[in-house]
This record gives structure tokens, C-alpha cells and sequence, in this order.
């Protein structure tokens, strides 16, 4: 199998950002320790509106200058050495800013869905460039952020004016509506690990001009979650997160439908969830007949020594017999 390991690259977008050090530096440079002894790359999906935002408020700000500083030096080591550099989009950096001492987000426009087609491939090719600058890597491949890529024609645009041909955005099964968060996967095949499409990222079209290469999910029963919350409450030491800031929060409601029915997760390396990958595996391998791909999805910010340590053990497993891969 082809294995990628992917990972989107950001802060925390709650009422507190978190630091770029404890939510991005570090933990990155706690994976490539375990990366490194076998050579393996993984991919960034560097969050680029970030990166504008530090580039409009570093001369004002010298902690912003100093982030500025330390996340170009890892994007830069990072592409070579041969790991994916690749474009992630949070629009609502447009309407957010830095107060002298913390960043204030305004999340009314989370999605490129609330942008006009206009903007949002401007928004599209300024976050491409900046991370092309600063990298020299052209990126290959999307991922939107919170996974709301639907509708995708809008953006497709931007994609094409940019030669992005790869979209990794799609889990098949994932459904979810809240008030910045908003996609449907449900009736992408389960199992399905690569595609071609053409202006609905769900639809498969063989003639398609995008390819898609889906996130692994997993069919989770509501205990799971409830496994979840046990793990938070108790915050055993190697369940911490390495991020020191907050997320977005999720309604009520969308957290009873997790405690209470069968929902698909992401196959991810981020704290507890990493205890999926010892069934998810298997069932790709076995799926597949061995010649798919599992994509893995982590954020640095909520890695813990427990999702490090079973992404070390999968490694080891994994690397004689599989290929991992970057999107480049």
C-alpha cells in the first residue's frame, strides 16, 4: 500500500490561538524524530492565510516577526528534505487580526463558500504564492480547511488558475453542518482511496481533470467518543495535547449525534484517535487487496505522546512492506 501521512499545519482557531512554538514547531519536530530513522516524508498542509497575516503584522509586532521567523525556517527545512509542502486554506484569516498581545478570529466566514467566485480565487492564488516564496516548492495538492470544499467548482477555478490538480479533502462517510463547518461525503464508497472528478469532488468522473485521494476513515460506534471524553476529562499525561491553545467548539447537538450513533471518523494521528489505526489499517490492506492508499490525517497541535508513540509503533510495522508517499 501507499501510505501518506498528512498533516494540516495551523493554530488553534477557539478564543485562544495557542503559540506557534507549542502548536506547530515543536510537535512537527517531535514527528520527524520518529520519521527520520526511516527516511519516511510526510506532507504539510501549510495553513497559507497564516502566513499573509504574519507577513502583514511582523514589522508592527517583534513575536510575530519571531513566528514569522521560526515557521518559514521549518517549511523551508521541511521541503528539503524532500517532505510535502501543500496549500490548506482557512479564508477567515481575511477577516481576522492581531490585537498586539493575541489574535482575534472572526469565523463568519470560515468557508470559501461565503467568499464571492472572484475572491476566492484570489484568495486561492495569494495563499499559493506565499507558500511557493517561501518554500520554492510549487504545491501540488488542497486541502480545505474544516473540510468544507463543497461547492467545489468555485474553488476548482482557483485550483486550475493555479495548476492544482489534487484535491485531499474528501473522508468518505464524513457528514457535518454547523455554523462554519459544512460538507457531505456520505456517498463517497467506502474504501475508495483515489478518483478522478471534475466540478463535484463527489461525483466520480474517469474523464475527470482533478484527482482525488481521500482521507482514510473508519466506521465508529458513539462508545468510542465516550472512550473520547474520558481520555479529556482525566488528562493523563500522555494524553496532553502538545498545543496550548483552543478549538473551535462543536454545537450540542452534533456532539449527541457522535455519543449516541455510528459516525465515520478520519483515520488520524491527533491524541486518542490514534488507537484507530490498529483496525484501519488492516481493513485498507484488505479492501484493497494491498495496492490502495491510507491517508493518515494529523494537526501538531493535538498530537500527545500517546498518538506519537502509536504512530511509531504503525511505522514500524508498516515501513519494510508499504510505501509512504508525499503528494509531490
Amino acid at each position: 500500500m501507499n501510505i501518506y501521512i498528512t498533516l494540516d499545519y495551523e493554530l488553534f482557531f477557539g478564543s485562544k490561538s495557542g503559540t506557534v512554538e507549542k502548536c506547530i514547531i515543536q510537535p512537527t519536530q517531535e514527528l520527524l524524530k520518529i520519521t527520520e530513522p526511516y527516511n519516511i516524508k510526510f506532507t504539510c498542509f501549510v495553513d497559507s492565510g497564516f502566513l499573509l497575516a504574519l507577513e502583514k503584522n511582523k514589522a508592527e509586532f517583534p513575536q510575530l516577526q519571531s513566528d514569522y521567523k521560526n515557521i518559514c525556517d521549518q517549511i523551508k527545512y521541511l521541503a528539503s528534505e524532500g517532505h510535502g509542502i501543500e496549500l490548506h486554506v482557512h479564508p477567515h484569516w481575511e477577516d481576522s487580526y492581531y490585537d498586539g498581545s493575541r489574535w482575534i478570529f472572526n469565523t463568519d466566514r470560515y468557508r470559501l463558500s461565503c467568499f464571492s467566485e472572484n475572491r476566492i480565487v484570489d484568495i486561492i492564488t495569494r495563499y499559493t504564492e506565499v507558500l511557493e516564496r517561501i518554500c520554492g516548492i510549487r504545491p501540488q495538492a488542497y486541502r480545505a480547511g474544516g473540510w468544507s470544499a463543497q461547492p467545489f467548482e468555485p474553488i476548482g477555478k482557483g485550483l486550475r488558475k493555479n495548476r492544482i490538480m489534487v484535491d485531499s479533502t474528501v473522508y468518505p462517510g464524513g457528514k457535518y453542518k454547523s455554523k462554519n463547518q459544512v460538507f457531505d461525503f456520505s456517498q463517497v464508497e467506502q474504501y475508495k482511496t483515489k478518483y478522478r472528478f471534475s466540478h463535484d469532488l463527489v461525483q466520480e468522473d474517469e474523464n475527470g481533470e482533478f484527482t482525488e485521494i481521500p482521507i482514510s476513515s473508519y466506521k465508529v460506534p458513539p462508545w468510542f467518543f465516550w472512550k473520547f471524553i474520558f481520555v479529556k476529562i482525566f488528562k493523563q499525561a500522555k494524553h496532553i495535547p502538545y498545543g496550548d491553545g483552543n478549538a473551535l467548539s462543536m454545537d450540542k447537538r452534533n456532539v449527541l449525534k457522535l455519543l449516541l450513533n455510528f459516525s465515520h471518523s478520519v483515520v488520524s494521528i491527533d491524541g486518542y484517535k490514534a488507537s484507530l489505526l490498529k483496525n484501519a489499517f488492516p481493513k485498507y490492506r484488505s479492501k484493497t487487496a494491498n495496492k490502495g492508499n491510507l491517508v493518515l490525517i494529523g494537526h501538531p497541535k493535538a498530537f500527545t505522546q500517546y498518538s506519537l508513540k502509536k504512530l511509531s509503533g504503525f511505522i514500524e510495522q508498516t515501513h519494510l512492506d508499504h510505501s509512504y508517499k508525499t503528494y509531490q
